[in-house]
């Protein structure tokens, strides 16, 4: 059983130690934060019997294989190479680092050590996620021409309101605020189809009236951007405003396009018909509504084995980077596609700042 440690014991902690359970190759030894409150909440709840608040310590003490790191981005890099020092594989909360600069620290140290890091990129993880990468696998899609890929983020939901409420809060601390907090779910789905050398073009904006707060005035609720790397183009869409709050992705390619909806956990391919005109356009309306109840009736079997639950795709992503650490399997997430993730959002920040 692996010894893993949690550090950071806000909401979504939670998460990663039902996940470490449910996967049941590992127990959680301890966890960690500088606020004591937060230690003793999560721990008694849990029944974790290690309790700290120096991370240091916590590792001299429990010598964890594997830390799980839930803080916010600007400690990823101190926590992460003390964790890595120590002779630990990393799990990081997204987003991974503030900066590209930041994130090469951390995967260079890991690369010298010998030990493992990835990134809580969880969607590539879901069902449709999955199916889009067994269609990848088989070229069943050819080439990929272009990416589309929209995410909705509510405002007035339990994290929007967290972050709407507090001029305090850590995401006003970011360089690229509320989109550099989800811009890691965005582009993790899309990194592998482009190059080191994308071209970036963006566009940022507050659509909500002004609240009379600078700080919550300073953060932009609207984003679309375009890249394009090669033959491979990708417009993408952040909205605190669209409704329903979607989650989606649109794959084309040169033999058969796809669309994601990661809220609905369904893929439907595009339809082909080679039927005459107006006799033609009858069926695939009808061929479309039994993707989707395939689809439907997946789910349906997802449910009933336990494997449809919220954070169901986590469970997949932990499951594969414990293989990593354990059978030096394939790492779930490749070194060069975090870093990829992290030079667009820099790219983007970029962009932003010299738009406003």
């Amino acid at each position: 059983m692996l010894k893993i440690a949690i550090i950071g014991c806000g909401k979504i902690a939670d998460g990663h130690v039902e996940q470490i359970r449910a996967i049941g190759r590992g127990e959680v030894v301890a966890v960690c934060d500088r606020e004591p409150l937060m230690v003793e909440q999560l721990a008694v709840r849990m029944g974790i019997p290690g309790r700290f608040v120096d991370a240091e310590e916590m590792l001299r003490v429990c010598k964890p294989d594997v830390v799980h790191i839930a803080t916010p981005p600007e400690s990823h890099v101190a926590l992460a190479s003390m964790a890595l020092n120590a002779g630990c594989h990393v799990f990081v909360e997204k987003p991974f680092a503030l900066t590209a600069a930041d994130a090469q620290i951390i995967l260079d140290l890991a690369q010298r050590v010998g030990k493992k890091v990835s990134v809580n990129y969880l969607y590539n993880f879901e069902p449709p996620g999955l199916e889009l990468e067994k269609l990848l696998k088989q070229g069943a899609l050819g080439d990929v021409v272009h990416l589309d890929t929209l995410y909705g983020y509510n405002l007035n939901g339990d994290y929007g309101l967290a972050v709407m409420s507090d001029p305090g809060h850590w995401v006003h601390r970011l360089p690229g605020k509320l989109f550099h907090n989800v811009l890691d779910h965005v582009l993790a789905k899309v990194v592998a189809h482009i190059g080191d050398d994308a071209e970036v073009k963006v566009l940022a904006f507050r659509r909500r009236p002004a609240s009379g707060n600078p700080v919550i005035d300073d953060l932009s609720d609207e984003l679309r951007f375009m890249l394009r790397s090669g033959g491979t183009t990708v417009t993408g869409l952040i909205s605190a405003h669209g409704r329903p709050v979607a989650h989606a992705l649109r794959v084309v390619g040169t033999k058969d396009t796809v669309e994601l909806d990661y809220t609905a956990r369904t893929l439907v391919k595009a339809v082909n018909w080679s039927q005459p005109s107006s006799l033609g356009r009858l069926f695939p309306a009808f061929v479309q509504a039994k993707a989707f109840w395939r689809n439907g009736w997946r789910n349906v079997g997802l449910f009933r084995r336990h494997e449809y639950h919220y954070f169901q795709c986590m469970r997949v992503l932990l499951s594969r980077f414990y293989d990593a650490v354990e059978k030096d399997a394939v790492d779930p997430i490749p070194p060069a596609h975090i870093l990829r993730v992290c030079r667009v959002i820099d790219q983007l920040v970029a962009g932003m700042e010299a738009r406003a």
